[in-house]
Protein backbone atom coordinates (compact mmCIF):
# COMPACT_ATOMS: atom_id res chain seq x y z
CA UNK A 1 0.00 0.00 0.00
CA UNK A 2 1.38 3.20 -0.90
CA UNK A 3 -0.24 7.22 0.03
CA UNK A 4 -0.45 8.98 -3.19
CA UNK A 5 -0.87 12.21 -4.67
CA UNK A 6 -2.24 12.50 -7.54
CA UNK A 7 -1.31 15.53 -10.42
CA UNK A 8 -2.80 19.12 -10.01
CA UNK A 9 -6.78 19.04 -11.28
CA UNK A 10 -6.97 15.34 -9.97
CA UNK A 11 -8.66 14.99 -7.03
CA UNK A 12 -9.15 11.02 -6.94
CA UNK A 13 -9.13 8.10 -8.99
CA UNK A 14 -10.92 5.00 -8.67
CA UNK A 15 -10.50 1.41 -9.81
CA UNK A 16 -7.61 -0.34 -12.00
CA UNK A 17 -4.94 1.84 -13.71
CA UNK A 18 -3.59 -1.25 -15.36
CA UNK A 19 -4.63 -4.90 -15.57
CA UNK A 20 -2.76 -7.72 -16.55
CA UNK A 21 -4.34 -9.00 -20.12
CA UNK A 22 -4.94 -12.49 -20.97
CA UNK A 23 -3.58 -12.49 -24.07
CA UNK A 24 -1.33 -10.58 -26.03
CA UNK A 25 2.37 -10.11 -26.48
CA UNK A 26 3.19 -7.66 -23.98
CA UNK A 27 1.34 -8.13 -20.91
CA UNK A 28 2.38 -6.98 -17.23
CA UNK A 29 1.76 -9.61 -14.59
CA UNK A 30 0.11 -6.83 -12.38
CA UNK A 31 -2.38 -5.38 -11.64
CA UNK A 32 -1.89 -1.31 -10.36
CA UNK A 33 -5.50 -0.45 -8.65
CA UNK A 34 -6.11 2.95 -7.40
CA UNK A 35 -8.81 3.12 -4.34
CA UNK A 36 -10.26 6.61 -2.62
CA UNK A 37 -11.51 6.51 0.94
CA UNK A 38 -15.13 7.74 1.00
CA UNK A 39 -15.73 7.29 5.03
CA UNK A 40 -15.87 10.14 7.17
CA UNK A 41 -12.44 10.29 8.79
CA UNK A 42 -10.08 12.89 10.40
CA UNK A 43 -7.35 12.08 8.15
CA UNK A 44 -6.72 13.73 4.23
CA UNK A 45 -4.59 10.82 2.81
CA UNK A 46 -8.06 9.38 1.57
CA UNK A 47 -5.89 8.00 -1.65
CA UNK A 48 -4.40 4.66 -2.15
CA UNK A 49 -2.20 2.54 -4.42
CA UNK A 50 -1.97 -1.04 -4.55
CA UNK A 51 0.19 -3.71 -7.07
CA UNK A 52 -1.63 -6.71 -7.09
CA UNK A 53 -0.29 -10.08 -8.79
CA UNK A 54 -1.20 -11.90 -11.27
CA UNK A 55 -4.21 -14.15 -10.04
CA UNK A 56 -3.76 -17.80 -11.78
CA UNK A 57 -6.42 -20.81 -11.25
CA UNK A 58 -4.42 -23.51 -9.74
CA UNK A 59 -7.62 -25.86 -9.67
CA UNK A 60 -9.97 -27.11 -12.70
CA UNK A 61 -13.64 -25.80 -12.75
CA UNK A 62 -16.09 -27.76 -10.76
CA UNK A 63 -18.84 -29.40 -11.91
CA UNK A 64 -20.97 -26.79 -10.02
CA UNK A 65 -19.30 -24.16 -11.72
CA UNK A 66 -19.56 -25.50 -15.12
CA UNK A 67 -23.18 -25.65 -14.58
CA UNK A 68 -23.61 -22.25 -13.10
CA UNK A 69 -21.41 -20.79 -16.45
CA UNK A 70 -23.91 -22.96 -18.63
CA UNK A 71 -27.21 -21.70 -17.05
CA UNK A 72 -25.82 -18.11 -16.93
CA UNK A 73 -24.86 -18.04 -20.69
CA UNK A 74 -28.12 -19.60 -21.74
CA UNK A 75 -30.33 -17.19 -19.44
CA UNK A 76 -28.62 -14.55 -20.83
CA UNK A 77 -29.40 -15.42 -24.20
CA UNK A 78 -32.91 -15.92 -23.61
CA UNK A 79 -33.33 -12.42 -21.83
CA UNK A 80 -31.57 -10.85 -24.74
CA UNK A 81 -34.16 -12.77 -26.92
CA UNK A 82 -36.70 -12.11 -25.20
CA UNK A 83 -36.38 -7.91 -24.26
CA UNK A 84 -36.42 -7.44 -28.43
CA UNK A 85 -39.13 -10.01 -29.52
CA UNK A 86 -41.69 -7.51 -30.31
CA UNK A 87 -45.16 -10.34 -30.35
CA UNK A 88 -44.02 -10.24 -25.97
CA UNK A 89 -43.12 -7.04 -24.93
CA UNK A 90 -46.60 -5.31 -24.27
CA UNK A 91 -47.60 -8.56 -22.24
CA UNK A 92 -44.31 -8.29 -20.31
CA UNK A 93 -44.35 -4.97 -19.39
CA UNK A 94 -48.01 -5.38 -18.02
CA UNK A 95 -46.86 -8.49 -15.83
CA UNK A 96 -43.65 -6.65 -14.36
CA UNK A 97 -46.02 -3.44 -13.95
CA UNK A 98 -48.09 -5.85 -12.01
CA UNK A 99 -45.39 -7.62 -9.45
CA UNK A 100 -43.02 -4.56 -9.22
CA UNK A 101 -44.43 -3.30 -6.15
CA UNK A 102 -44.93 -6.70 -4.23
CA UNK A 103 -42.33 -6.70 -1.56
CA UNK A 104 -41.00 -10.01 -4.01
CA UNK A 105 -41.66 -7.92 -6.74
CA UNK A 106 -38.36 -7.18 -9.62
CA UNK A 107 -37.38 -3.27 -9.20
CA UNK A 108 -36.23 -3.24 -12.76
CA UNK A 109 -37.77 -4.59 -16.21
CA UNK A 110 -34.13 -6.38 -16.63
CA UNK A 111 -34.23 -7.88 -12.93
CA UNK A 112 -37.73 -9.20 -13.81
CA UNK A 113 -36.35 -10.56 -17.04
CA UNK A 114 -33.37 -12.47 -15.54
CA UNK A 115 -36.22 -14.15 -13.14
CA UNK A 116 -38.54 -15.22 -15.85
CA UNK A 117 -36.04 -16.69 -18.18
CA UNK A 118 -34.16 -18.44 -15.39
CA UNK A 119 -37.32 -19.76 -13.81
CA UNK A 120 -38.12 -21.20 -17.28
CA UNK A 121 -34.77 -22.18 -18.03
CA UNK A 122 -34.79 -24.51 -14.44
CA UNK A 123 -38.25 -25.81 -15.24
CA UNK A 124 -37.00 -26.63 -19.14
CA UNK A 125 -34.40 -29.00 -16.84
CA UNK A 126 -36.65 -30.51 -14.14
CA UNK A 127 -39.61 -30.23 -16.29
Amino acid sequence: MAKVAWSAGIDHVSGALSKPSKNGHHSCKKMLLGTHRVAATQSDTCNRLYIRPKVERTAPLKQTEIEARSRFAAVRAMVKTRSKDLTKITADQAAFEAQKDLSYGKKTMNAWYWKVCGDEYDESLNG
